[in-house]
């Protein structure tokens, strides 16, 4: 079973008025969804909530609703904040079954870049998804994907088929090889390799300067003595 309950309570009526009344109240106004059921307008302590939700579990997680005596399995699609408080301000909820295969977003870890050569030769990464949606049994949900950066080189794309995806997971685009992250040069790296470049051209036209002052003062000094030799 979820790991996080949610203690809720049923709203009367929706809508903004609703809402703000469940905020007044010191909780956080949702939305219970999905399956073969008519949406219904929860609320939960915030306290309460603000501590699932901080604990990394709650987003994205199959979650326990309780609601009284009852129980329902969900997932904890969404989550708005106010933009200058950063309070929680609303969330969604969508029932499943804890069986039921779902479509859901999950985060893209990368590690071992510390023994990655490319970084040491100046790459940096470039991370193209974030997310990656993938098909998993609702219980079965990880906690992330992992890319592990260990062995790749400079110019290397890291597409799906790169991850090793745990077992019963799925990526939800099956159509194609899409691309996750990719390692290229730095734009500081490529600076520094084209003030090196200047530096080596400057050296090679400073060189060629030198040989050709050189030249003519030579071939001046042997036509001299030429003209010095007697004739017969």
């Amino acid at each position: 079973m979820a790991e996080i309950i949610l203690n809720v309570d049923v709203r009367d009526g929706v809508g903004t008025g609703s809402a703000r009344a469940a905020r007044r109240a010191g909780a956080v106004p949702g939305v219970l969804y999905g399956g073969d059921k008519a949406p219904v307008a929860i609320s939960v302590n915030e306290k309460d909530f603000r501590k699932n939700l901080y604990t990394g579990k709650l987003l994205g997680h199959l979650v326990t609703l309780k609601y009284g005596k009852e129980t329902q399995p969900v997932i904890a699609k969404d989550v708005q904040f106010d933009p200058v408080s950063d309070r929680p301000m609303h969330f969604d909820l969508m029932r499943v079954d804890e069986k039921q295969v779902i479509k859901i977003e999950v985060p893209v870890h990368f590690i071992n870049q510390d023994e990655c050569e490319a970084f040491r030769q100046g790459g940096s990464l470039e991370i193209v998804r974030h997310t990656v949606e993938i098909s998993v049994r609702a219980d079965h949900i990880p906690e992330e994907l992992i890319v592990d950066l260990a062995g790749h080189k400079m110019g290397d794309t890291i597409r799906i088929s790169d991850i090793k995806l745990p077992k019963g997971v799925e990526p939800a685009i099956g159509d194609r090889d899409f691309m996750v992250a990719s390692i290229k040069i730095s734009s500081a790296a490529k600076a520094d390799a084209a003030d090196e470049a200047a530096d080596e051209a400057a050296a090679e036209a400073e060189a060629e300067e030198v040989a050709a002052d050189e030249v003519p003062a030579t071939a001046q000094s042997d036509e001299g003595d030429a003209e010095e030799t007697p004739e017969g």
